[in-house]
């Protein structure tokens, strides 16, 4: 192996065949860039007398995209979470000040019940976005897109 620049295009293939195996349909770009670094870094460790690199530039790059996804899933479950409950505290200060924002108020009244219901549920109630999905009786990504929506239309209504 001479540079890396050489090594690079043919293992291109390896990376789309890792996302592929691994079933990643969404965010290509950001998993091919994780596997063109692990394939850097395995290139730059790679010590010749302990085996072929196919093998060991396969598993760098299969471990760095488990990797990248593990961070990706945490980032969803965790910092979705925080950003919430900072609009949680947001609402609950909006709904206490609801009396002297009308503006608020005639927005809340235009919502339909289960909007209303979805509101109470995640932002007064605080129930995770599992439990809310269960009780509407929907998938927890059925609840997110409710709930995007539902954001967009108080923020569009309170913009007027």
């Amino acid at each position: 192996m001479n540079t890396f620049e050489e090594v690079l295009p043919q293992y291109e293939p390896m990376i789309s065949a890792c996302i592929r195996k691994l079933h990643i349909y969404k965010n290509h770009e950001l998993y091919k860039q994780a596997g063109r670094i692990a394939l850097w870094k395995a290139w730059v460790k790679f010590d010749a007398t302990k085996g072929d690199f196919a093998p060991y530039a396969y598993r760098c790059i299969y471990g760095a995209m488990l990797d990248e996804l593990k961070k990706e899933k945490h980032q969803e479950e965790y910092i979705d979470v925080v950003e919430d409950e900072k609009l949680s505290i947001l609402l609950e200060k909006s709904l206490v000040t609801s009396f002297v924002n009308e503006e608020l108020g005639t927005a809340l009244e235009n919502l339909t019940e289960n909007e209303r219901k979805l509101l109470l549920w995640i932002f007064v109630e605080g129930i995770s976005l599992q439990q809310a999905a269960t009780r509407a009786g929907i998938t927890i990504p059925g609840i997110k897109k409710r709930r995007e929506r539902l954001l967009l239309k108080l923020r569009e209504k309170l913009t007027q």
